[in-house]
């Protein structure tokens, strides 16, 4: 048997998170053009909670974790952060500019957790991490740049790219942020770090009320009445669910937990990497081979971070 360090395993972690969430980004865009982007993040949050407090009943014996109102507090602000305002922002570039263009801005967020984790946490990133971040950045960027002929997808009006890359921006900051923040409450109590469950399900209890507070408020009942009805739709939703928030969003607490909060975010920002073979065997669409190269080059990187 092979015994992970607690630094890999916080890294083995974010790069499994990067995995799930690039298959999830797939039923949720799928999702959202049936149902709407709105929708998808109402009742996928819904879900989550229900699959985690069942887990959190099996595993730690309780069905709400039982913590500290201060923790309560940052964890319940990474989740509106992270889940109501960045998942919401990403879910909108979904459907507007289609998973891969919105997945390419979202390699941002590591710049938005390196400079929070700063502020809010006092992280100072090394050299040789700083090395392997900025190595996995450059080929994300390469992959950004690949020119969009090759790729298969449908051309958009210049209107709607602005509208979805600026959606998919605020995904990229809230997904940041709000890592920051859920470290923030999972090490706030010292020789008391909160479990992983219990931090998945505490951002997700706050995020999923949040979210339908605000869908109810914006007179949205309707269009979840009309949404639950959608067979297709919701079954999306179900698998994106049980894939993202339970076990992904599980994985990205694991992650920030064991190890620091840029890197964690770095690992989990390969989706524009990753999501070059999974919509070539999904969809049939080919990528150049700048494309190719830029994942070659976020390899290299990731294994820097692996081996500093």
């Amino acid at each position: 048997m092979i015994l992970l360090d607690s630094n890999t395993l916080g890294q083995a972690a974010a790069l499994a998170t990067s995995f799930l969430w690039t298959i999830t980004s797939l039923f949720f865009t799928s999702a959202g053009k049936k149902i709407g982007a709105l929708s998808v993040n109402a009742y996928r949050t819904v879900i989550a909670v229900g699959l985690l407090t069942v887990a959190h009943l099996i595993v730690l014996g309780t069905i709400v974790p039982s913590t500290s109102s201060t923790q309560w507090l940052w964890m319940g602000a990474s989740g509106i952060v992270g889940l109501v305002i960045g998942d919401g922002g990403l879910f909108a570039a979904y459907v507007t500019v289609g998973p891969r263009r919105a997945v390419l801005v979202m390699a941002l967020a590591p710049i938005f957790a390196i400079l929070g984790a700063y502020v809010v946490l006092g992280e100072v990133i090394g050299p040789l991490a700083l090395v392997g971040i900025a190595v996995t950045l450059t080929g994300v960027v390469i992959v950004v740049l690949e020119s969009e002929e090759p790729s298969g997808e449908i051309s958009i009006s210049r209107k709607l790219k602005v509208y979805g890359f600026l959606f998919a921006l605020i995904g990229a900051a809230g997904q940041g942020i709000g890592l920051v923040l859920s470290k923030k409450g999972i090490e706030l109590v010292p020789d008391m770090t909160l479990n992983p469950l219990s931090a998945t399900l505490m951002r997700l209890i706050i995020g999923a009320f949040s979210i339908w507070i605000v869908m109810l408020v914006a007179g949205r009942a309707p269009q979840l009445r009309s949404a639950i009805r959608s067979r297709a739709g919701i079954s999306n939703v179900v698998i994106g669910a049980f894939l993202g928030p339970f076990l992904g969003i599980t994985l990205s607490m694991v992650a920030v937990t064991y190890t620091q909060t840029g890197i964690a975010q770095t690992l989990m920002s390969l989706m524009p990497v990753l999501i070059i073979p999974t919509i070539w065997i999904r969809y049939g669409q080919r990528t150049s081979w700048r494309g190719i190269l830029g994942a070659a080059v976020a390899v290299i990187g990731v294994a820097v971070l692996f081996l500093r």
